[in-house]
């Protein structure tokens, strides 16, 4: 399986939540894992809100950062270009996305247009599940 996570998967990977086991399983069981460069971002505001809203500690936090400072190089990284760029503004006046759920998209479509394969699309915001589906990729998590 070549999967691609969007940055809501990518911190199940570091944050313990509902939904972090599967995520793991799916990272184990994929032969590639990719994301868009835009995740480093995400994944570390996310980081930083959990401690704000005080759903992780200052400590927690700072380990789950560390840990995913150190997989960064492991994962194939998706390159914002103009090309991916105008592909999420399409995919964003199309099915209605934010413009990071459409670049997180555009990134996904982009990459499987490269691989000419079959990529499965990991998100956790519904949204953007439905319409990675109807973009025609495989959804995780599943149903």
């Amino acid at each position: 399986m070549i999967l691609y996570l969007d940055a809501s998967a990518l911190v199940k990977r570091y944050v313990e939540e509902p939904g972090s086991a599967a995520v793991r399983s799916a990272i184990e069981q994929a032969t590639v894992v990719g994301t868009v460069v835009v995740s480093l971002a995400e994944v570390l505001a996310a980081l930083a809100k959990a401690i704000r809203v005080q759903a992780l500690s200052e400590a927690e936090a700072e380990a789950a950062r560390k840990a995913f400072r150190a997989e960064w190089p492991d994962y194939v990284r998706v390159r914002v270009t103009e090309e991916l760029v105008n592909r999420a503004g399409e995919l964003a006046w199309q099915h209605g996305l934010r413009g990071y759920d459409a670049v997180q998209l555009a990134a996904a479509v982009v990459w499987r247009d490269k691989l000419g394969c079959q990529v499965t699309f990991a998100t956790f915001d519904r949204r953007l599940w439905n319409v990675g589906r109807v973009e025609g990729f495989t959804m995780f998590p599943s149903g």
